[in-house]
């Protein structure tokens, strides 16, 4: 069985895997970069379930390394007002960060962060 997380980030909730990659919104991080996501709801670790309250900050860490910043696809919005001769066309694309998940681990005393 595959060992899944469901954390929150970019004000979205996103079922993750390891060694799978995600597009969040875009992050403020360079390429090559590795980061931790914080909150995490919900760990499924060899059909071992474990729901946070709200969040298992304190016992598992998801690592992520940055792969790449792109734009997402185009949107397009067309506004008409009937008889009056008025077109617009306005459009945009979401700025995303492209995201490896390295993995999903408990938190031991190695794993701890260190702040000088």
């Amino acid at each position: 069985m595959v060992s899944y997380a469901i954390v929150q980030a970019s004000g979205k909730q996103f079922w993750v895997e390891e060694k799978r990659f995600y597009d969040f919104n875009k992050l403020p991080l360079n390429e090559g970069d590795t980061f931790q996501l914080n909150n995490v709801l919900l760990v499924n670790k060899n059909n071992n379930l474990s729901i946070g309250t709200p969040f298992l900050d304190e016992e598992y860490i998801v690592e992520a390394t940055v792969l790449r910043h792109f734009s997402g696809p185009k949107t397009l919005v067309y506004k008409m007002r009937p008889k009056k001769k008025t077109r617009k066309t306005f459009g945009s694309r979401a700025k995303l960060t492209r995201v490896l998940i390295n993995t999903i681990s408990k938190k031991t005393a190695l794993n701890s962060v260190c702040y000088i």
